[in-house]
C-alpha cells in the first residue's frame, strides 16, 4: 500500500490556497443545499470516496433528504430537483466532463438566465473547487474513515 501525504501535511501553503477558495465559497450566497449538491454529484463523477462519503454526511447534517441523496446520479430521471438545482447539476456535470464536449451554450444560457450571472459564477467557482479538491483527494489517496 502506498504511503501518500495529505496536502495539508505536503504543503501547508498549498493547502491555503484551496482553503481561500473555501472562505470565497463560504462567503458567496451559494445556498448549503446547491453547494453540497454540486460537491456530491461532481464527486460521484470523479469517483471520489472520500469526498463522497464527507459531503453526504454534510448534505445530510444540513437537512438534505437520504432519499434526494440516493437519487442524484439519475437526478433527470426523477421529479425530485428544482429546476435551479438541474441547471446547477448540468452545468455541474458538463464542467467536470470538460474533455467530452465542454460546456454547451444550451447548459450555459439556461444556467444564467435562471441563476443571474452573479449567481452563476459562484455555483461555477464551486464546481471548479469542487473538482480541485477530488484531483487533490484521489491523488493522495484519500479514502473515508
Amino acid at each position: 500500500m502506498s504511503n501518500r501525504t495529505i496536502l495539508r501535511d505536503a504543503d501547508p501553503e498549498a493547502f491555503k490556497v484551496m482553503m481561500g477558495f473555501e472562505r470565497y465559497l463560504s462567503q458567496s450566497s451559494l445556498t448549503k443545499t446547491h453547494a453540497e449538491l454540486i460537491k456530491i454529484r461532481v464527486s460521484q463523477i470523479n469517483g471520489c470516496s472520500y469526498c463522497i462519503d464527507k459531503h453526504i454526511t454534510d448534505a445530510i447534517a444540513a437537512g438534505e433528504s437520504h432519499r434526494r441523496i440516493h437519487l442524484l446520479s439519475v437526478w433527470r430521471d426523477t421529479p425530485f430537483f428544482s429546476e435551479e438545482e438541474r441547471a446547477i447539476l448540468a452545468l455541474a456535470e458538463e464542467m467536470t466532463h470538460l474533455s467530452s464536449h465542454g460546456v454547451s451554450d444550451e447548459v450555459y444560457d439556461h444556467a444564467v438566465k435562471l441563476l443571474g450571472q452573479k449567481y452563476f459564477t459562484e455555483v461555477m467557482m464551486g464546481v471548479i473547487a469542487m473538482n480541485a479538491w477530488n484531483r487533490v483527494g484521489i491523488t493522495t489517496g484519500r479514502k473515508p474513515s
